[in-house]
């Protein structure tokens, strides 16, 4: 499916706590706009605390779209949330309106603005081979094996990401066309003068302690009982909502098996990792794209968008 806007869409990407929600807010009031969520853990509905979503107060002043729309038990691809999305962005274009899509996962951004790749199913057999080549390799010369097959993603893969370094070996193998190749021939829903983009990156320091901040600020705002619930409904725990960030820890206060101290300076310490590791994706991804550093800068997009 591919979109036509006539207002470009605005894309509003970046690292936890870095102040996109606020931002987007600010746009849509301004644009007569309507706030599309590209963020993985603001999609399940078990997350309203732990995953920072607009409250009902900042959902009353302008449209809303996929936020806390999944059941925790259901886990969502990338493809599914663009299958979603779609529909709704040329809503939101009939309508006359602007749209504003606004998160911190990245592959949603990049599925919308270089499409995803309907590459054929990998068979279970391609897959564990992979992995066993894995094992007995080890990840340098498993990538040198990647590179063999796809050495543009060999390349483009960051250290330790077993994930997508699996991933390019199978498809190779079970296709026998690299995943780089598979990707290169998909087209993007969204054309490139149909979008507009920008990173929120804010100092390094001071994103840290908005981290820090905000877990603490969620403590407060339930989020205990968020995961007491959450755990109580014993989901598999390789589902991604139970890989929140927050999730782990204060169950492990919730056991008996830390103390709630302890419990919030281990998830606020895995916050700014996982802060770090968003900077990290957006800045190898998408270099080309505007960037926020302060309010005066966030204030200049709003005005020019």
């Amino acid at each position: 499916m591919t979109v036509h806007q006539a207002a470009p869409v605005l894309l509003i990407a970046g690292p936890t706590a870095s102040g996109k929600s606020a931002l987007a807010l600010r746009l849509a009031e301004r644009l007569h706009g309507e706030i599309v969520n590209a963020d993985a853990l603001q999609l399940y509905a078990d997350l309203q605390v732990l995953s920072a979503r607009p409250t009902a107060a900042e959902m009353a002043k302008a449209p809303h779209h996929l936020f806390g729309v999944a059941d925790g038990a259901d886990g969502w691809s990338v493809g599914r949330w663009l299958e979603a999305a779609l529909p709704i962005l040329a809503g939101i274009a009939a309508r006359g309106r602007r749209a504003i899509v606004v998160g911190g996962t990245g592959l949603y951004f990049r599925a919308l603005t270089r499409g995803l790749a309907e590459i054929p199913p990998v068979p279970a057999a391609a897959r564990q081979t992979a992995a066993e080549a894995w094992e007995r390799l080890g990840e340098d010369a498993f990538r040198q094996a990647v590179a063999a097959r796809d050495p543009a993603a060999a390349a483009r893969i960051a250290p330790g990401d077993r994930q997508r370094l699996l991933r390019a070996y199978e498809v190779a193998e079970a296709t026998g066309k690299a995943l780089t190749d598979w990707q290169a021939d998909t087209a993007a829903p969204l054309a490139p003068d149909q979008w507009r983009a920008v990173v929120l990156e804010p100092d390094r320091e001071a994103l840290y302690a908005r981290c820090d901040a905000r877990f603490g600020a969620m403590i407060d705002a339930g989020a205990l009982e968020e995961v007491r619930a959450l755990t109580a409904r014993r989901l598999d725990p390789l589902a991604p909502v139970m890989k929140a960030v927050g999730v782990r820890e204060l169950a492990a206060h919730l056991a008996g098996d830390l103390t709630l101290p302890q419990a919030v300076a281990l998830a606020q310490q895995e916050t700014r990792r996982y802060a770090k590791r968003q900077l990290t994706w957006f800045r190898n991804q998408t270099p080309e794209w505007a960037r926020v550093r302060d309010e005066g800068d966030a204030e200049r997009f709003a005005g020019s968008a």
